[in-house]
């Protein structure tokens, strides 16, 4: 059975059940409202009866008084203290015989006389003779059976209208609750079949629970999409990039093989490309998989960093392990809020490119610029030509591919620090003019508090 069956029977059975239940409550509740109102109405009419008989001395009076207090289809009965009865009068034929007397604790006895309720009370009075006898009045509930058995019609009648608007309100509950459902079956279908990541289509503004899961498998079939795209590039970009290295490696073996043995110069050349192909690869892998790794969920530790200080805590080691002069530069007190690890990630990698694409010194400093703190890394190098700044941080582009594989470069360090500025929320900028240099720098966008403060 589909659930939108289910949802449509489930809560039409509930509300007709809820109905029943209510309309059942509704009409014991008004027969025994009615049962009140008679007993009450008999009460009030025996008080009238004592009344009248208190001022009777004569007991052949008493049938007189009794008849004009007789209710209409009732009867009155007189009972002495041995339990007969003394007088009788009646308005319906042998009803004086249908005696139902009250139990002590109870007001009043319903009894059923020729297939008609009938509710009896009992009272004691004082008899002209001045003896105690009972009182008894019953009246059939002929018009209290006539109004429930018009109730019953009228409740029944409430319930086949009021069903109407339940099921046509319960099949668009159900229509309501499967429909994103259903569209989240199809584009699920769509995408096993097709082999795609399938979106629902969908224009849910809500803040229900139906619009936000709509929205959630969106944004997961957005990030499946992303990331099996990621893994393509990334498989692309290994069988293309790691091509070449490995055709190098295999060449010098093969003429390793060939002659290499027997010429130590031929053997000298084969070896060193060999290494230097190696190196490369390695190098080229551990950044591919820093790229991999780069779109996955980051964890951040934001807290505020003196810039200064963290220059102090990158540069030194690079200055002994590269053997350069790195110069730092720094403009009074810069604090700002980042990652420090990932922030240092990023210094690194500009400090490794200038070093790589430049022969002399190299400097970096912090400043307050126009946009916010900063970071800069500046090389006295041949410089980039300014077509080819806006690719610079794509991903395995390089502006002289010669050169690039000098200095051991593979054109994935800049889109590395791309992704980590990105993350970071910082913008990296780059100004490069030919035969002079080029500077990158990091710049940490001023808050809007900031300015205030």
């Amino acid at each position: 059975m589909k659930l939108k069956t289910k949802i449509h029977l489930s809560s039409t059975l509930l509300m007709l059940v809820i109905l029943i239940l209510a309309n059942t409550g509704i009409y014991f509740l008004f027969g025994k409202m009615s049962n009140t109102t008679e007993y009450k109405q008999l009460l009030s009419r025996s008080k009238e009866l004592m009344a009248a008989l208190s001022e009777i001395d004569q007991e052949e009076e008493v049938r007189i008084v009794l008849r004009a207090y007789v209710p209409a289809n009732g009867a009155i009965r007189i009972i002495d203290a041995s339990g007969e009865a003394t007088v009788s009068t009646e308005s319906v034929e042998s009803l004086a015989k249908f005696h139902p007397s009250p139990k002590p604790d109870e007001k009043y006895a319903i009894g059923e006389y020729e297939g008609v309720e009938a509710l009896t009370i009992s009272v004691p009075i004082i008899w002209p003779s001045g003896e105690v006898v009972t009182l008894e009045m019953t009246q059939l509930l002929t018009d209290v059976a006539a109004n429930l058995k018009i109730l019953k019609y009228v409740l029944v009648g409430v319930t086949i209208l009021a069903m109407i608007p339940i099921i046509l309100s319960s099949m668009t509950l159900g229509r309501l609750l499967t429909q994103p459902i259903e569209k989240l079956l199809a584009a699920m279908s769509e995408s096993r079949r097709e082999g795609t990541y399938e979106k629902i289509n969908t224009f849910a503004k809500g803040k229900d629970e139906l619009a936000e899961m709509e929205r959630s498998y969106n944004d997961m079939m957005e990030r499946l999409e992303e990331n099996y795209m990621h893994q393509e590039q990334f498989v692309s970009d290994a069988s293309h990039e790691l091509k070449t290295p490995l055709t190098v490696i295999e060449s010098y073996a093969r003429l390793l093989k060939r002659q290499g043995y027997d010429n130590r110069a031929v053997a000298e050349e084969a070896t060193n490309a060999i290494l230097t192909e190696s190196v490369r690869m390695k190098e080229m892998i551990a950044q591919m998989l820093e790229l991999a790794k780069s779109h996955q969920e980051r964890t951040y530790e934001i807290m505020p960093l003196h810039l200064p200080n963290v220059l102090h805590a990158v540069v030194p080691p690079l200055r002994q392990t590269f053997r350069r002069d790195i110069q730092i530069e720094t403009d009074g007190e810069v604090i700002v809020e980042t990652d420090e690890k990932h922030l240092r990630q990023l210094l690194f990698i500009l400090l490794d490119n200038a070093r790589k694409y430049s022969d002399r010194e190299i400097k970096t400093g912090v400043r307050n610029g126009a946009e916010g703190a900063e970071i800069y890394v500046t090389d006295y190098g041949r410089g980039i030509p300014k077509e080819h700044l806006p690719n610079l941080f794509n991903r395995f582009y390089r502006v002289e591919t010669d050169r690039n594989r000098k200095t051991g470069g593979t054109g994935l360090g800049l889109a590395i620090a791309k992704e980590i500025a990105d993350s970071l929320g910082v913008h990296l900028q780059v100004e490069s003019i030919e035969g002079l240099g080029t500077t990158f720098r990091i710049v940490f966008p001023t808050r809007k508090g900031e300015d205030e403060a």
